[in-house]
């Protein structure tokens, strides 16, 4: 993935003047040696006690490129110095305290009182109004805060890659799908840039590319790509050109951001003017670490690029569909999984799931718009979808959005996709999550959520909600367990 950071760890230790420098330093060292089995991490030579070692550290940590940081209570710690590491720091930085060793007969040399500590070193944080990243449970011994340090990992990808990150939008979006339609201002709160164009831009670029020379070779690949599914030859010349001029452009207009995604037009004039329908071409970009969200879904493209940089794997964005018919419930579902019926419900979307998601995969034309605008003759102008089941295994659906007044909402929900044939069109799963229906209705319908959703290919709810708190996210949704009420739920309705 060549479109996410790269996390480059550093580790300060804080001591306070009143305890044992050497106490924070061997704690520290000890937290770098059990480190190892995850990865590196530069520990800084200098312990802060003040304001000045606070300055040195920060100047030691950037000067090995550090993007990331932890700052290490191994003992109480200094509040004031402890906190501005933080506020002068440029990327996202953690907080964790060192539990009490073993210590035979007696306490006292050796005991640091971190415990306390990271609860003064919390609050100054806030009195500066800094966010940080505290763990669950932030204290521990060596192998624990090295654990909880990996965790740091994909959370820090997130906050660095969003806050680096430029979307580029072609628009507007299709009539009556204000859905989609959200205030791009919290964009710029969370720190990403965007770059709005109109559909007129796009089109003149890919006209511009006609007949380029790599055109060729990127239909070898998709050729490659697609096998035995390779259903529609016919229409991989003009996919690769438009795989081009996307490339081109985000190479051309990333300006000062260092990662870039997509939200794009895809219907229903596209398919008359550009004559093709660009879902595989989004699911080959996605694949390659360039998330691209159908519909001109910025929020979308935002979200799939936070499963990205969490997952270090591809990811999808899908419509909350339609849910499974009794048939397949009771045929395939029912008795051998522990799902209720309206705990399933089946994600499409026409063909953005890259191919590496599908069980197997076959370049088709999308039926609905085949149906609307070339009815009674061979597709033509509706090819380019990419479609096929989805692979049964765990996912987790997620996505932030900026409601209608501007206010930061999300949702995280863990599930999976459950291997059973769909039946069906486009790229489309049957997928399972505990509690859907209440979910569907107290958080999707009541937090006025889209129908799209960002699906993460895999179990990892932990660390996206974890980097929508740092986001800034003010509300986070999830599938609550039965006997855990939600907001203004109805209890009689449990029964």
């Amino acid at each position: 993935m060549k479109n996410i950071p790269t996390i480059k760890l550093g580790i300060i230790a804080v001591s306070r003047d009143c305890f044992p420098m050497s106490l924070s330093a061997s704690r520290r060292s000890a937290v770098v040696k059990a480190f190892e089995k995850y990865g590196e991490i530069y520990e800084c030579p200098t312990t802060v006690e003040n304001e000045r070692d606070a300055m040195k550290a920060l100047e030691q940590v950037r000067g090995e490129g550090c993007n990331a940081l932890v700052v290490y209570l191994g003992n109480f710690g200094p509040e004031t110095s402890e906190t501005l590491i933080a506020k002068y720091f440029e990327g996202p930085v953690m907080y964790v305290a060192a539990a009490e060793e073993a210590c035979g007969s007696s306490l006292c040399d050796s005991r640091g009182d971190a415990y306390c500590g990271m609860l003064n070193a919390s609050y100054n944080l806030a009195l500066r109004n800094i966010k940080a990243y505290i763990p669950e449970y932030p204290v521990g011994t060596a192998d624990e805060v090295a654990e909880m340090i990996n965790d740091f990992i994909p959370v820090a990808r997130a906050v660095i890659g969003v806050r680096n990150l430029k979307i580029i939008s072609f628009g507007p979006r299709p009539q009556d799908f204000l859905a989609c339609n959200a205030p791009i201002k919290r964009l710029y709160d969370l720190g990403a840039e965007i770059e709005e164009n109109s559909e007129l831009d796009l089109f003149a670029s890919y006209n511009e590319h006609q007949n380029d020379a790599r055109i060729p070779g990127v239909v070898r690949e998709m050729e490659e790509e697609l096998g035995d599914g390779n259903k529609m030859a016919g229409i991989l010349p003009k996919l690769a050109q438009f795989e081009i001029t996307l490339l081109d452009w985000a190479d051309a207009h990333k300006g000062s951001r260092k990662y870039v995604a997509f939200a794009n037009k895809c219907w229903p004039s596209f398919q008359t003017q550009f004559g093709f329908v660009p879902c595989y071409v989004n699911s080959r970009l996605t694949a390659m670490g360039i998330p691209v969200a159908c519909e001109v879904d910025i929020y979308g493209a935002l979200s799939e690029y936070i499963g990205l940089c969490v997952s270090g794997d591809t990811v999808t964005l899908l419509d909350i569909n339609n849910t499974v018919p009794a048939d397949i419930y009771s045929e395939n579902i029912e008795g051998r999984f522990s799902y209720t019926h309206r705990d399933t419900f089946m994600g499409f979307h026409c063909g953005n799931t890259p191919s590496c998601k599908l069980s197997s995969s076959t370049m088709k034309y999308q039926l609905i718009m085949h149906r609307g605008l070339e009815p009674d003759k061979e597709p033509d102008i509706t090819r380019g979808t990419l479609e096929g089941d989805i692979i049964p295994g765990d996912i987790t659906f997620f996505r932030l959005q900026s409601t209608a007044d501007a206010e930061i909402r999300a949702y995280v929900a863990e599930g999976e996709v459950l291997p059973v044939a769909t039946r069906s069109f486009g790229g489309i799963g049957v997928f399972a999550i505990p509690e859907m229906a209440r979910f569907y209705r107290h958080v999707l319908i009541k937090g006025n959520f889209p129908h799209h959703g960002a699906v993460a290919f895999g179990h990892f709810g932990k660390q996206i909600f974890d980097a929508l708190t740092y986001l800034g996210a003010e509300n986070i949704g999830y599938n609550k367990p039965k006997n855990v009420l939600y907001d203004g739920e109805n209890p009689f309705s449990l029964k």
